[in-house]
């Protein structure tokens, strides 16, 4: 199967860019109710993705950050502890499946490796539900 058919464009994804601050990225998480954001670079290119453990792990190894203090601080100076991988358009649904073990969505990019948009793992989930309720009907 043809993994652009559960492409979300990436003009309908929520990103950020490792010049966002601490904060704005706090509140584009919180307003969005996302636990992590695909961070993109200046090129249009997948950089990583920012979780919000990523955020609290920071924050909580900075007793001297306050709130108020996080619109000064760059996303690019906060580690991000998940290697969050991306597929090309052209993968498979094994690859999808296999990263959507570990990953809360999988990024995509075209081959001049650009960001292109991600595969939610529910979007994963349902396309198995609905192989396996086939597979269930055709052994009934």
């Amino acid at each position: 199967m043809n993994i652009a058919f559960f492409l979300l464009p990436k003009q309908e994804v929520v990103t950020v860019t490792h010049d966002a601050t601490l904060r704005q990225t706090l509140e584009k998480m919180e307003h969005h109710r996302y636990t992590a954001v695909p961070i993109i670079d200046a090129e249009g290119k997948f950089a990583g993705a920012v979780t919000e453990g990523d955020l609290l792990w920071f924050m909580k190894n900075r007793p001297e950050l306050t709130f108020e203090m996080t619109n000064k601080v760059k996303l690019a100076d906060v580690p991000l502890r998940l290697n969050q991988r991306s597929v090309r358009i052209d993968a498979n649904m094994e690859d999808l499946i296999m990263l959507a073990k570990v990953q809360n969505f999988v990024p995509v990019v075209d081959d001049s490796e650009h960001f292109i948009g991600i595969v939610r793992r529910s979007e994963i989930i349902d396309y198995c539900q609905t192989i396996m309720q086939s597979a269930i009907a055709i052994e009934a």
